[in-house]
């Protein structure tokens, strides 16, 4: 299995339901994530797309994230914010612009 990144936000949850983060360790990011029917790279454009559409935007940060890490670019993240809009709707993905405009921030 491929090493998990860490993340804040599992830490937290961890102490709270454990279950549900070795769920998410195991089965989400050692399994689906590992497929080979998809990069890691489409699955985090897919991810962010999905989080967009459902205003998650406490996960969208840590996805916008890995999905940089994964190698999609700024220039990519903000096509598919605008895509969204149409799709998701406007205020989803506004939203999404503002957590994108935070993590790119980071990322300077």
């Amino acid at each position: 299995m491929a090493k998990i990144p860490a993340s804040a936000s599992r830490d937290k949850v961890r102490a709270i339901v454990p279950k549900l983060i070795d769920l998410t360790e195991k089965v989400v990011y050692g399994d689906v994530w590992e497929r080979k029917g998809l990069s890691k790279r489409d699955c985090s454009m897919i991810t962010v797309a999905s989080l967009i559409a459902m205003n998650r935007t406490e996960q969208l940060k840590g996805h916008m994230q890995r999905a940089l890490d994964n190698g999609v670019t700024k220039d990519e993240i903000s096509e598919v914010i605008t895509h969204m809009a149409l799709y998701a709707g406007w205020p989803c993905a506004m939203s999404g612009a503002l957590v994108a405009k935070e993590v790119f921030e980071a990322n300077e």
